[in-house]
């Protein structure tokens, strides 16, 4: 029963995770917290490991929650699934994109598909940040090294870009994001 919850959760994952893995995190986080996979804070940590290692996010977390939940096959499983509709709509829009570019109707579902997406990223961010800054969810004690962390990846994207006229290397942030996250929170 659980292979079937797995290909089913991650393919229903696949089929509707429009935007890249960003955008496709709430969609993962509702999915997983249902079947109850995962808890909140092991599906954050999650994250955050899958965001830092090779690989599709996407990819890396069904991976790990297939593994995790239902051995190698299940983790494969899980991974198959999550790719099998990329993969069908990849090939249809290879077939049919020729065609459809030019056509109005489908310009503007993706300029209607650029705004929407950018605030499902935003959001799941501004989440993210709530979530690891405050204990539980709006209580009175607020954890300030999440917050300190954020502040200065910010100021340095920003301070970078203003001073060398080009973006930082996201693997530049991401290692920065490690070094400050060892150094804020210890081994």
């Amino acid at each position: 029963m659980i292979y079937l919850e797995l290909f089913i959760g991650f393919l229903t994952v696949g089929f509707f995770s429009f935007g890249g893995a960003y955008a496709a995190i709430p969609l993962i986080r509702d999915t997983v917290l249902s079947y109850g996979w995962l808890d909140e804070d092991t599906l954050m940590n999650m994250v955050a490991i899958s965001e830092s290692t090779p690989g599709p996010i996407m990819v890396n977390m069904a991976t790990y929650v297939g593994s995790s939940k239902a051995g190698v096959l299940g983790g494969v499983l899980a991974t198959f699934a999550v790719v099998l509709p990329a993969f069908f709509i990849i090939l249809l829009i290879m077939v049919l994109m020729r065609r459809m570019l030019d056509n109005p109707y489908v310009q503007a579902i993706f300029r209607g598909l650029k705004p929407c997406i950018a605030g499902i990223i935003l959001a799941t961010g501004c989440h993210m940040i709530l979530k690891n800054a405050f204990s539980p969810l709006f209580q009175q004690t607020v954890e300030f090294r999440p917050l300190v962390i954020f502040v200065i990846l910010t100021l340095l994207y920003f301070g970078l870009r203003k001073i060398r006229k080009k973006k930082m290397s996201p693997i530049m942030m991401i290692a920065i994001s490690a070094v400050l996250g060892v150094a804020m929170f210890g081994v």
